[in-house]
Parts: C-alpha cells; structure tokens; sequence
C-alpha cells in the first residue's frame, strides 16, 4: 500500500507542474506494439527449482493519449493514459494417449496511467533523441484463461476462468499493478517513437497457497508483472 501511496502522490506533483504554462507543450496518441511478461519464481527445497520458475509472455497491442511538456530546456515528462490486448496460447500437449491434446489460450486487457521524467537531446532542428523514466499505475480489467481440447483434429472450448478468480490455487492474480519503466525514443517535429521495459514492482500473486504435484504449500506464490513495449506517435497540437 506504501508503494501505491507513494507513485500515486509522484503522479499527482507532476500532474500540478505540468498544469502551468511549460515553454514547449504537445498533445497527441501513440499507438504500437506490447509484451506483457508474467513472471513466476516461487522455489521451494523441497522441489526442484526450475519446476517452480515459469515465464509467460504475451504478445498485443497498445494504444493511447499522451501529454508532453518540457520545465526547462531539455527537461521535461510525459504523462497519460494507455489501453492494451494481449494473447498468446500454451504448446499442445498430450496425456497417456495422442489424443485429446490440451492448451490454453490467454486473453489480457488493461488500462494504464503513467508519468514519465525525460530528457531530450536536440541533435538537429526539431529533431531530438530522449531518455524517460518514470512509474505506471496498471489495473487490469480481465484476465481470461480459456481451455481448449483438440480430439482428433476437432478443437473445441472444454473450459473458462479468470485470472483473478479467488479459487484460483496458485495463479491467481491481483488486479491492481505498479512498475517502473526505463526507455529511450526519437522525435522528428509532431511524430515520436518511444521504447522500454517496465520492470513489476509490487507481487501480482495474491494466493497464500501453492500447488504443485497434488500437494499444497502454505506460502505466497511470488513473481513480477513487467512489460515490454514500443509505441509510433503523434502530437495533434504541438508548440
């Protein structure tokens, strides 16, 4: 809770300044591409690591409004507001048999607020390169898990649930997530592409209770929500 009190106070001080009359103003969208990561490491000595240790990446779309204002030459942030999809789908796997095979498919959606302190170096006129860092407030609004059985070339849906299901025993998640990004980015006049990893920093697993081969552990499941992302935009009014 410190944590959000903390990046939520840094938002709104930034949100005061930039609320001034700044030399240099933009106002615009970006729109591009989205790897959220899903990190989990919960190892346990009584099983071996790497059955404990488990990365999902998905892959989507991330659009939004971005606001852009310069304090003093050079010096300046980025604030405002983003929406990203990802999906990716599990490798087919089978049980005793061939058949039925089974995978999941993951369906992430999320809404974003960040605030970005950057630097940018004017190589030429209207031309620059920038260095950003700064905190995200994300809050996910589904997290769908869907099962599917492939019996003999017939695929159909055998199952569904939330990532933020309660009963959920060792996956479910928090809906509520901070980071911290890094980046770098160029700009030309109105148009601007922007890099960077936001590193997760608070858990996003919630369930004291992990299971693993039939047996549960009475510890927090432990892990990162962090994000790989790169974003073309434009500003629609720019001075």
């Amino acid at each position: 809770m410190k944590r959000y009190l903390f990046i939520l106070t840094f938002s709104v001080l930034s949100l005061a300044m930039m609320a001034a009359e700044l030399p240099k103003q933009g106002f615009g969208f970006q729109i591009g591409y989205a790897q959220p990561t899903l990190r989990l490491n919960s190892p346990n000595v009584l099983y071996p690591k790497d059955s404990l240790v488990n990365t999902t990446q998905l892959h989507g779309l991330k659009a939004g409004l971005v606001y852009d204002g310069s304090f003093i030459k050079g010096f300046g942030a980025s604030l405002g507001i983003n929406y990203t999809f990802a999906t990716t789908n599990t490798v087919w796997e089978s049980g005793v048999t061939v058949y039925p095979k089974v995978r999941n498919q993951l369906f992430y959606h999320q809404m974003e607020v960040f605030v970005d302190w950057q630097y940018k170096f004017e190589i030429a006129k209207e031309t620059y390169l920038m260095l950003y860092t700064g905190p995200t407030i994300q809050y996910g609004i589904a997290f769908k898990e869907k099962t599917q059985t492939d019996m003999f070339g017939t695929i159909s849906i055998t199952g569904e649930a939330s990532r933020y299901d309660e009963d959920l025993t060792n996956t479910n998640l928090r809906q509520l997530n901070a980071t911290w990004g890094v980046g770098a980015g160029f700009q030309y006049k109105r148009y601007f592409l922007r890099g960077g990893y936001d590193f997760g920093l608070i858990n996003p697993y919630k369930n004291a209770q992990f299971a693993v081969a039939g047996t549960t552990i009475d510890r927090y499941t432990r892990g990162r929500l962090d994000q790989w992302e790169i974003k073309l935009g434009m500003y629609l009014w720019y001075k």
